[in-house]
């Protein structure tokens, strides 16, 4: 018998969940959006029901008896504050939710280090402040480790990657000594682990439940973005993996912490690596702006991508650029416009592909190592004319992404646990 570990996401529509072999091939997948049960993405409530049901349609097509570990990924930023049974005392304030306390928010910027990613109104450090004095509260987790703990039987447990945000210290590998002057109650703050560390076994009551064995190892998940990037079969040191969903996103494998606030840029510890990247406010939402999906698709037909425009666009839908220029008022640039349209979308995708190689050899200033892969995801990915044009402004190799699901991510953590507690 081939033994499975499972992989679950839960995000802001949905929960999925995978089901993968040690040779990372995926034995089954299902998914279940929030909104049979309601749609509420901040009721914790739902993020489970969700879960089980997922959980429930994937083993429905595998051999149950074959899992041996589990793991999970949530929204990054994503908090909530508990009691000691580990039930939820308030809604949960989401990853792009920010807490709306200036005295919060100075006390954070006082403390923390420049380079730090618990600066900012959406920092789960900020949350933690804003949940504290809640009464009877034991504790904040944050999305995944709050499911991973209804596995288990259990709370109080966080992986390095979600713990981030919440002022980690990833290379120390500790929660600093600086959290405490923000006036935080360490105590609060759950046990951190390596994402892939088994921390626990399968709850009776919740092994009865789902019909799965008690010997199942739980396993530290992390992210919904360190997931992405881990299916995507990305881990050699240089390579690379672009988002080009309605925002362009790039995370690379470094042999170093890069961090550099100004750019949104911090760093992800995956084992002894580090995932580093930064968003563009470009993407396929400028696109949408001026061409539907079927257009976009009829015009690709008609782009030779081996031939340059000579336009020197850069694509933005209002001024402000985040990475990888830090420049609130860069305003768009998209003129001149040619009068065939084919030409136009071609100027936009040279544009954006200028700011994807732009990003990966900012990257490199910053310390971490050159590019040597790229893996694309997302539906812009899909595109032969934009991927072309891509391939020629970066110059490296591009490679196939094994997967798009964050939550084949998180089985590839689940194996990692599994063949470390021997189970594998």
């Amino acid at each position: 018998m081939t033994p499975l570990a499972i992989g679950i996401d839960i995000g802001t529509s949905g929960a999925r969940a995978v089901a993968m072999r040690p040779d990372f091939s995926i034995a089954g997948q299902a998914a279940f959006p929030l909104e049979r049960f309601g749609g509420n993405h901040r009721d914790p409530a739902i993020w489970w029901r969700a879960v089980q049901a997922a959980l429930a349609d994937l083993l429905s097509t595998i051999d149950r008896a074959a899992v041996c570990a589990i793991a999970v990924d949530g929204t990054s930023g994503t908090l909530l504050p508990v009691d000691e049974a580990g039930r939820p005392l308030a809604e949960p304030l989401m990853y792009n939710d920010k807490v709306p306390n200036d005295a919060i928010l100075a006390a954070v910027a006082r403390a923390a280090p420049a380079a730090s990613a618990a600066h900012g109104p959406t920092s789960g450090l900020a949350k933690a402040l804003h949940f504290q004095h809640l009464p009877g509260i034991a504790g904040v987790l944050h999305q995944a480790d709050w499911i991973a703990g209804q596995f288990r039987g259990g709370f109080g447990v966080s992986d390095e990657n979600n713990a981030l945000k919440t002022g980690y210290d990833v290379e120390a590998r500790r929660w600093p000594d600086w959290i405490a002057a923000t006036g935080m109650r360490m105590e609060l703050l759950p046990r951190v682990v390596e994402p892939g560390d088994v921390t626990g076994r399968l709850a009776p009551a919740m092994a009865e439940l789902v019909g799965l064995s008690r010997e199942i190892a739980v396993v530290a998940g992390t992210t919904d973005g360190c997931a992405s990037f881990l299916a995507t079969g990305a881990t050699a040191v240089g390579d690379g993996v672009s988002a080009l969903g309605s925002s362009l996103t790039i995370k690379m494998l470094s042999d170093r912490p890069i961090s550099a606030p100004h750019y949104g840029i911090y760093s992800h510890r995956l084992g002894n690596t580090w995932l580093a990247g930064g968003a563009s406010n470009s993407g396929g939402k400028v696109l949408a702006q001026h061409f539907s999906l079927t257009k976009i698709i009829e015009l690709s037909a008609a782009i030779d991508p081996a031939t340059e425009t000579g336009l020197d666009y850069y694509p933005l839908g209002m001024p402000g650029e985040r990475f990888p220029v830090a420049d609130p008022t860069l305003p768009p640039r998209l003129a001149p416009r040619p009068a065939n349209d084919a030409d136009y979308l071609k100027a936009m995708f040279e544009g954006i592909a200028a700011i994807e190689a732009l990003g990966y050899r900012r990257l490199a200033e910053l310390g971490a190592p050159a590019l040597t892969s790229v893996r694309s995801v997302g539906g812009g990915a899909r595109n032969p004319a934009w991927t072309g044009i891509r391939q020629r402004k970066l110059g490296v190799a591009f490679l196939p992404a094994l997967s798009d699901e964050a939550a084949a991510g998180t089985a590839r953590l689940a194996l990692k646990g599994a063949s470390e507690a021997g189970l594998v």
